[in-house]
């Protein structure tokens, strides 16, 4: 089976009129949103999966285009439609409460920003809560399944507090606060790696299978612990164990680009998965950041050969959301465009954005389970669509490789 669809289109050169039409990029959103509202409610129903795949994901979305300077005369519409779809999930759980993408935790950050964005002093209450989380994750065995990565693991509370402090301007934990999970993480990694005779120091796992992409796997922890302000100057040897392990999973790039979606799978020759969840489109965010933390040209270039097999496989059939869609391996040239400033990634972004209105697509792209949420379907796509408006802003959800997060 053939997971993605031919790319009909000749690649950017040198001359070629880049025209990104506004009012047609906002007519597509606009149509999205219309769906979206119609067939998704506001209500306690739709809650459960979180920003996943739940209606948190839906204000998040709202948010996202609220903070578009493009859009600006629709912000205050945009920041009310947050808030309706985000208070249903303040009512009841979205899942464990300490799973940032798939839970509570998520509801909770979302919650601090939008409602610090309205001017409601609610705001610290919703801030409260996500930081009274904290201690959960600092107990080794806090989940058996895997407690590290980014849907319900540490890396993905590490992500919001780190998101969080971003988008308010302002310290939320300490640096020794955050430093104590980077330690555990470290820790964590140290052990399983010893355990399973890993050939790197550090080695995560989610339900025993030993991932390396950015949904379960190393990637994202590693990016997390190269985001976090200062940790790898406080903790020199676990800086040593990250450089050493995010190397290894660097030369673990296959010649067309790619990686391999789990250990178990390193040293087959074939490795079909070009997704954000499992795959170049999300392994490429860890590059990214190790290349402007580390200055070593090899990160950069992981990155390029990374965006061009996207390019030729990347028009997936499975449809057009971020996680495992044509939205989210459009976010790969837009990171591409910002680390290089060069606009023939901008124009294979746009043109990713075109192809979702193609009768291809349309006619024989799968629809998702969760056809309007914020990962799957989407809503996903309008964050997309937004950042081709602003791409030197632009950034996948909660994966900013560029901040510094420092106040």
């Amino acid at each position: 089976m053939v997971r993605y669809f031919p790319n009909p289109y000749d690649d950017y050169k040198s001359g070629i009129n880049l025209n990104i039409d506004k009012d047609e990029v906002l007519s597509q959103i606009n149509e999205h949103i219309k769906n979206i509202t119609k067939r998704i409610q506001p209500n306690r129903k739709n809650v459960e999966g979180g920003l996943y795949v739940g209606i948190t994901g839906i204000s998040y979305m709202f948010y996202y285009l609220s903070r578009n300077p493009l859009l600006s005369e629709m912000k205050s519409e945009y920041i009310a439609k947050g808030l309706d779809y985000l208070a249903p999930a303040l009512e009841t759980s979205a899942g464990d409460k300490t799973s940032y993408l798939l839970g509570d935790a998520g509801t909770f950050a979302l919650a601090t920003v939008l409602k610090k964005e309205m001017g409601d002093e609610e705001f610290t209450h919703s801030l409260k809560t996500y930081k009274s989380l904290y201690n959960y994750y600092l107990n080794p065995k806090f989940l058996k399944c895997g407690g590290d990565e980014f849907f319900v693991g540490r890396a993905g509370y590490l992500a919001g507090a780190l998101w969080i402090s971003r988008e308010l301007k302002t310290e939320i934990f300490t640096p020794e606060e955050l430093y104590k999970i980077c330690d555990i993480i470290v820790a964590s990694g140290r052990q399983f790696a010893s355990a399973h005779n890993s050939p790197s120091p550090l080695m995560y796992h989610y339900y025993n299978t030993k991932y390396l992409g950015a949904a379960h796997g190393s990637s994202f922890i590693l990016q997390m612990l190269l985001s976090v302000p200062g940790y790898l100057e406080y903790n020199k040897s676990a800086a040593q164990d990250i450089k050493s392990t995010v190397e290894f999973i660097a030369s673990l790039q296959t010649e067309e680009g790619n990686w391999p979606c789990c250990m178990e799978e390193v040293g087959l020759s074939d490795h079909k998965l070009v997704h954000w969840c499992h795959g170049a489109p999300g392994t490429v965010y860890l590059m990214a950041k190790a290349y402007l933390v580390f200055k070593d040209q090899k990160y950069y270039n992981a990155c390029v050969r990374a965006a061009e097999l996207v390019w030729s496989k990347g028009l997936l059939r499975k449809g057009p959301g971020l996680c495992h869609g044509v939205a989210g391996n459009g976010y790969v040239f837009l990171l591409l465009h910002r680390l290089s400033g060069d606009e023939k990634y901008l124009y294979r972004a746009k043109l990713f954005a075109d192809f979702m209105n193609t009768e291809d697509f349309l006619r024989d792209a799968r629809l998702p389970d969760n056809p309007e949420s914020l990962y799957e379907g989407t809503a996903g796509t309008v964050c997309f669509l937004s950042d081709l408006l602003v791409p030197d802003k632009a950034e996948f959800p909660f994966q900013d490789v560029f901040s510094t997060y420092v106040y």
